[in-house]
């Protein structure tokens, strides 16, 4: 395969990704759902003409991380707080920890079930398939009313934080003990502390940079902490959602010495710029994530029954859950948050960082991409029944 051959494929699957883009706009499917189908279908396309192609899955994990850590910046630079919105921040937080846990308990038992392994090899395999995925779920809130909107960020975002935090608990403590918990409590600490400090130094060398090039520098910056703090098993996602809230919030800082300290002429234009350079830096990512995800797939084996079967028990039991927790912490209708609750790059990015030794055969990337996929299209068909029953506003925005 020569370089333009290369260069015309990737440069098409950009194109074909903002093309399904719009599709999505008007129809309400997720183009992650049809940047997968894609993916699908160019890996029969390959196989037909008997390509050589090299794995994939060597850097699908690196692709996943940074568009995570891009989408879940991007989501954060949309958010102003004030003090009105302490309510819909917290009946966000509290539903995604009860929705968490809940679903892990469950398919914890449903994959005990299926594999007979010890309860906590279940536990550290149920966590993927019990968050929500942020990368799709925000793209999706788009064509949603500011107030729902903001609860799909707040929700998904702190999903996939608190995932991260009880799947590095559960992979590095084998054990329950009075010292886990001391230590799980040390390191929120330690990353609350880091987030503080980073938000504060990112300003303040926003304010100093006169190079031309500075917004790669600065979400490099965030990648290169993330990334070290994600190696001593931090949470570091607190880290980045906590940066965008800050720098958009920045000038609500009533303080003189910080305003004198750390504010600029340009921080507002500099915020438009790098939630310019963050959206489209995702939406790259996400493309070819999603695409190669879908290209790696063995689609022969959903042909089997007791994966179908069980991969149906799952998603029964994520919107099971999700609908007995919404209708307590949810002020108002339920619909379509309810369906918004899909299964994706953090679900993927979980489970190959299961150490090998935690792996269980029949629950393989397989059962993973049934519920990535059967996840999906619940949000699909339920996005589309809100809008025909007047819960989504009529909108331009894409998903």
């Amino acid at each position: 395969m020569t370089t333009y051959t290369i260069l015309i494929i990737l440069s098409g699957l950009v194109i074909f990704s903002y093309l399904f883009d719009l599709v999505a706009s008007k129809t309400k499917i997720p183009s992650i759902l049809l940047l997968l189908l894609l993916g699908i279908g160019l890996r029969f396309l390959v196989d037909y003409l008997k390509i050589q192609t090299f794995n994939f899955l060597a850097i699908l994990p690196t692709l996943g991380t940074v568009g995570l850590i891009l989408i879940v910046f991007e989501g954060s630079l949309e958010l102003k707080y004030d003090i009105e919105k302490n309510k819909i921040i917290r009946s966000a937080f509290f539903s995604a920890l009860t929705i968490l846990l809940g679903t892990v308990t469950i398919i914890t038992l449903i994959i005990y079930q299926i594999s007979h392994a010890s309860l906590y090899t279940c536990i550290a395999n149920a966590i993927p398939f019990s968050v929500i995925s942020s990368a799709i779920a925000i793209p999706s809130a788009a064509a949603l009313g500011k107030q729902n909107k903001e609860f799909v960020i707040y929700e998904s975002s702190f999903s996939d934080i608190l995932g991260i935090i009880i799947f590095n608990f559960a992979i590095t403590n084998h054990s329950i003990t009075t010292s886990s918990f001391i230590g799980l409590g040390l390191s929120t600490f330690l990353i609350i502390f880091l987030s503080s400090i980073a938000c504060m130094v990112l300003l303040y060398i926003m304010g100093r940079l006169v190079h031309h090039i500075k917004f790669f520098l600065i979400i490099s910056i965030l990648i290169l902490v993330y990334a070290i703090g994600q190696s001593y098993h931090l949470s570091s996602l607190v880290l980045i959602l906590s940066t965008g809230l800050f720098l958009n919030n920045a000038d609500a800082i009533q303080n003189l010495w910080f305003r004198t300290t750390f504010l600029y002429k340009n921080l507002s234009s500099d915020l438009s710029q790098l939630y310019q350079l963050s959206a489209e830096s995702a939406f790259i990512l996400r493309t070819f994530f999603f695409v190669i995800f879908g290209f790696t797939m063995n689609v022969s084996e959903l042909n089997d029954k007791p994966i179908l079967m069980n991969g149906f028990f799952i998603l029964a039991t994520i919107y099971a859950v999700r609908f007995a927790c919404l209708k307590v912490f949810k002020a108002g209708a339920i619909a379509p948050i309810i369906y918004i609750a899909p299964r994706g790059l953090i679900s993927i990015l979980l489970y190959f960082n299961l150490p090998d030794s935690l792996k269980i055969v029949q629950v393989g990337t397989s059962f993973l991409f049934l519920v990535v996929l059967g996840s999906s299209i619940v949000m699909t068909f339920g996005l589309i029944l809100s809008k025909k029953t007047g819960e989504i506003p009529v909108t331009t925005n894409g998903l």
